[in-house]
């Protein structure tokens, strides 16, 4: 279990370099361009909010799964703007020949499992993989739509897009977004698409997550990491160390509290676990966060988020005591892997890391925890300066 363990963490801490690979897409508000691995977390969130709107009996739960790890060769490949010229045939090869080279670090039960979905979603013929392509089609649209200011140069990819690209069969298969987005484009209103537009609002306001900041890196070192990349990785996480969870856990569900659990902090901002918190007061603007944020929703869809969400604020059910681990687990593995990380900047001490991660990740992982607390332990008697 040990070599297993420590093959499915390096898969993980190989992943955390898809938070460094741009994309042609910004975020809404123009302050940079988006990354892959917030461009993943966004379009899992579409998947779920955007179920009642064009699923058609599309298993969500598996289209979650794959657009969590549909970008993951371009660690390898790199982006590829769709109005670039471009050998395609070349790219299916080269995405083709990194997905099975990534893929591999992990045990081989999972490296089969993950590529064949991998390979689902690239041949788009799945009702699953429909829906998931569908949904990357649409949010690199209405990024460059809703973006403010908008680019005149995006808004030109998005025309020609929907009149003869990829997106054009959206006509038939997702009409809502293809007459909003052709809406959008001429400042015009044609059809009543508020099954769609109730919706997006949501979504438009979930893009601030990839601007607030927090306290851990990336394994690189090279900056702070965002919460939206965060919530990304830690899914990402939960999916690979499924075999730590209790058999009463289901792990769809958990993927979903993953997904959602920070889209409080967009108001009520992070609060670091090493950090000098006011937790009540926190508890409190993380509530009112919940309730305006999910309030954007129809109001059936919004009270079940805030229930899933105050599912896993709680920890006390299998489904979240395994989040909540998985959510603890994370950033440890970076500090290891980045020098120290947030635990130099915050002076945190081995007694500390034993309370504050120790005791949820060994409630709902303790097999990861039997895993993570040696190397812990002799990363702290390297570096005794951590400790004075």
């Amino acid at each position: 279990m040990t070599d297993r363990l420590s093959a499915q963490i390096d898969f993980l801490k190989t992943a955390d370099r898809l938070k460094t690979v741009e994309r042609a897409s910004t975020l809404l508000d123009q302050s940079r361009p988006e990354n892959s691995a917030e461009h993943s977390w966004h379009l899992a969130l579409y998947a779920l909010i955007l179920e009642p709107v064009n699923a058609h009996g599309a298993s969500v739960d598996r289209a979650i799964r794959m657009l969590l790890l549909h970008d993951l060769v371009e660690i390898v490949v790199g982006d590829h703007p769709i109005h670039e010229d471009t050998d395609w045939g070349a790219v299916a090869k080269a995405e083709h020949a990194a997905a099975v080279e990534l893929f591999n670090i992990l045990p081989a039960d999972q490296a089969d499992a993950f590529l064949a979905l991998w390979l689902e979603f690239e041949a788009d013929e799945t009702p699953d993989a429909q829906y998931a392509k569908r949904l990357d089609r649409c949010q690199p649209m209405f990024q460059a739509l809703y973006a403010t200011p908008r680019r005149t140069d995006h808004i030109d990819v998005v025309r020609d897009n929907i009149a003869s690209g990829r997106a054009a069969y959206l006509k038939e298969t997702f009409p809502e977004a293809y007459v909003h987005a052709a809406d959008l484009l001429d400042g015009q209103d044609t059809a009543d698409v508020s099954a769609l537009t109730d919706r997006l609002a949501f979504l438009n306001e979930a893009d601030q997550l990839k601007s607030i900041e927090r306290a851990s890196r990336l394994n690189d070192n090279s900056r702070f990491e965002n919460s939206a990349e965060h919530s990304w990785h830690i899914m990402l996480h939960a999916m690979v160390l499924e075999d730590q969870a209790g058999s009463e856990v289901a792990l769809d569900r958990v993927l979903k509290m993953l997904l959602i659990h920070d889209i409080v902090e967009i108001d009520a901002g992070d609060a670091p676990i090493h950090g000098v918190v006011d937790h009540a007061a926190m508890a409190v603007k993380e509530q009112k966060a919940a309730e305006r944020l999910f309030g954007l929703l129809p109001v059936n869809e919004g009270r079940s988020l805030i229930s899933l969400w105050q599912e896993f604020e709680a920890a006390e059910t299998p489904d979240a005591m395994f989040a909540k681990a998985i959510d603890r687990v994370q950033v440890p593995i970076s500090n290891l892997a980045n020098g120290g990380g947030s635990w130099i900047a915050y002076k945190v001490s081995l007694a500390q890391l034993d309370q504050r991660v120790g005791i949820p990740v060994n409630r709902g992982a303790p097999g990861v925890w039997a895993w993570l607390r040696p190397q812990l332990s002799s990363f702290f008697h390297e570096h005794p300066a951590l400790t004075d």
